[in-house]
């Protein structure tokens, strides 16, 4: 049995103004510390929800590009009441941190990276996958949009790729996990996919709002995730409907998501009703 690693963790609260909490927590979803404040029980769901979570994050790093080096690097999650920052932790561990909305970003990175590097021999979980990336064979490409798609394009998504520069793709998917039109390009294999694995990413987000902070009417507003090769973002597009975006690691990424919060009021009739609120 793995040493409680609870007092170590106590470093990012401390030290970094506005930081709430953080877990420490095996892929298997299994906790092996915390800090001081959540009760067991939230300790176990937060770690099973980060635990799903970065494996699905994982999962979509072939939508991000086709680069070969496709290390998953972190899975940010933002709410009106704060952040969740989750990161690998090597051997198979992962460390996860939630913050106030005005906390330094910078600040609580740094401190997390610090934390693993201290943390070293004391983490002995084997990992659970044998690869950067389990979503995706190595070097596959996303598959092309067959010419029986017609009318699944959205010209406005395409607009956007078009103007950002490392823009890649973007699909639109509707509360039921389905894909309700994608940039051209993009196949229906692929948007089916990938819309499958952000449904289940928006859940598993969700899940953690009380991690963030406890707050009445928070709502959740995106999940970014960030891989070696390039970015993945995932945001509300209205009461019923979803935007997955994929860019180039170099984007300028204000311009991207500036755009795709634009061009999102025009999308929201692409979808059908369901139930889709972001309320935690």
């Amino acid at each position: 049995m793995t040493a409680d690693l609870s007092w170590m963790l106590e470093d990012i609260v401390h030290n970094v103004p506005h930081a709430r909490h953080a877990v420490l927590l095996s892929a298997d979803g299994l906790p092996r510390g915390a800090t001081e404040g959540l009760a067991e029980k939230d300790v176990r769901t937060i770690s099973a929800a980060m635990a799903g979570m970065q494996s699905l994050s994982r999962a979509t790093a072939h939508f991000a590009g086709p680069e070969e080096d496709r290390q998953w690097n972190q899975t940010v999650i933002e709410f009106s009441h704060g952040w969740i920052f989750l990161i690998g932790a090597g051997q198979g561990s992962y460390l996860a941190a939630a913050a106030a909305p005005d906390v330094d970003m910078q600040q609580i990175s740094f401190r997390m990276h610090r934390l693993v590097a201290r943390l070293g021999n004391n983490l002995t979980s084997p990992p659970r996958v044998g690869g950067e990336d389990a979503g995706a064979p190595r070097g596959s490409a996303p598959r092309q949009q067959s010419s029986g798609d017609t009318g699944f394009a959205l010209g406005e998504l395409d607009q956007v790729m078009s103007e950002v520069k490392g823009a890649r793709h973007a699909v639109l998917l509707g509360s039921d996990g389905l894909p309700r039109g994608a940039t051209n390009g993009m196949g229906r294999d692929l948007a089916d996919t990938v819309s499958a694995a952000m449904t289940g990413i928006h859940a598993y987000s969700r899940v953690t709002s009380q991690f963030a902070g406890v707050i009445e009417d928070a709502e959740w507003r995106q999940t970014v995730i960030e891989f070696q090769h390039g970015w993945i973002f995932l945001m509300a597009a209205g009461p019923d409907a979803f935007l997955a975006a994929a860019a180039e690691h170099d984007c300028d990424i204000e311009q991207f998501t500036t755009r795709l919060h634009e061009v999102v009021p025009g999308l929201t009739s692409a979808a059908t009703p369901g139930k889709a609120t972001d309320h935690a």
